[in-house]
């Protein structure tokens, strides 16, 4: 008797064309029959393909011509993270999201970070890599991330940040009513003997640094605001929000006792970079929390 190989479900799409320019998201909304829920997560389990490459990005920019496939079973049950969301990769990098619990990377006996969850996951789907970490953000900071997957994306990363990264933003829910509606800061900070890191109008020794601020919305008690960075230095914006004498809510570094949501309110919403191999442009960006927009709904 012959045998016989195993059947194997084939995955099935649904094929469809673009007319006009739109942002995927909302062009697979308007377009495709299911409810939000199941189109967004058809997204971050990487159903969609644009061209016949999956995207998992939410804005990423649909043109005229541009030919759609919609999986009807796609299920990657390869990656799950209650504290990491993969919303890009490829072969040399990913981006992810992480939660405001987890850290960017291994610090003494702490097992929870996203370069443990990301080795895990490339180990479990067979490919030969490892995350390089290339940049980090505060245990207590959610928002975007980019890992290399070798040492090539990581040296170019690592090496070319200031020329790679044209964007990156934060938002903040910030203690009081800010009274300027936008401006910029720029010091010097220095880490002391207790490693907490304090500004200096003149140079100390520190590392020269710089924040643009817009304020997005205001209530009684809070403001909600965008921050630009100009430089990447340590507890940058906590520092500087402090600075302004309204630091960032549930902040027990550099705050005021103000705990509106029980965590530090501080998020990296957008980043926008040349890719290190291709150098074409990639922008991300994730919703504001939650959380922070309710602090400003009109009661």
């Amino acid at each position: 008797m012959r045998n016989q190989k195993p059947y194997q479900k084939k995955e099935k799409y649904v094929q469809l064309n673009v007319q006009e320019n739109a942002l995927l998201l909302e062009w697979l909304l308007a377009n495709v029959k299911q409810s939000k829920s199941k189109i967004k997560a058809t997204l971050q389990n990487r159903g969609i393909m644009v061209n016949k490459k999956i995207v998992t990005q939410f804005n990423y920019e649909l043109h005229a011509g541009d030919k759609i496939s919609v999986s009807t079973s796609k299920k990657n049950d390869q990656f799950q993270s209650r504290y990491v969301k993969l919303l890009y990769e490829d072969r040399y990098i990913v981006v992810i999201e992480k939660a405001q619990v987890i850290l960017s990377m291994e610090a003494g006996h702490a097992s929870l970070n996203v370069k443990k969850v990301l080795d895990d996951y490339f180990k479990k789907s067979k490919q030969k890599c490892t995350a390089h970490v290339v940049h980090r953000l505060d245990r207590d900071t959610s928002g975007l991330m980019i890992y290399a997957k070798d040492m090539q994306a990581e040296q170019i990363l690592e090496h070319e940040w200031h020329n790679i990264v044209y964007d990156r933003r934060y938002v903040a829910v910030l203690s009081g009513i800010m009274e300027d509606d936008s401006g910029t800061i720029s010091n010097w900070l220095k880490d002391n003997k207790a490693y907490v890191t304090y500004s200096s109008p003149f140079d100390n020794g520190g590392k020269y640094a710089v924040t643009h601020f817009s304020v997005l919305k205001r209530s009684n008690s809070h403001s909600l605001v965008e921050f630009k960075l100009d430089t990447g230095r340590k507890n940058q914006i906590r520092v500087h929000a402090a600075d302004m004498n309204h630091p960032v809510c549930g902040d027990n570094k550099y705050g005021n006792g103000d705990d509106p949501l029980r965590r530090l309110c501080l998020h990296a919403y957008m980043l926008c970079f040349y890719h290190p191999i291709t150098r074409q442009p990639m922008e991300f960006s994730t919703y504001i929390p939650a959380g922070f927009k309710r602090l400003f709904e009109s009661k």
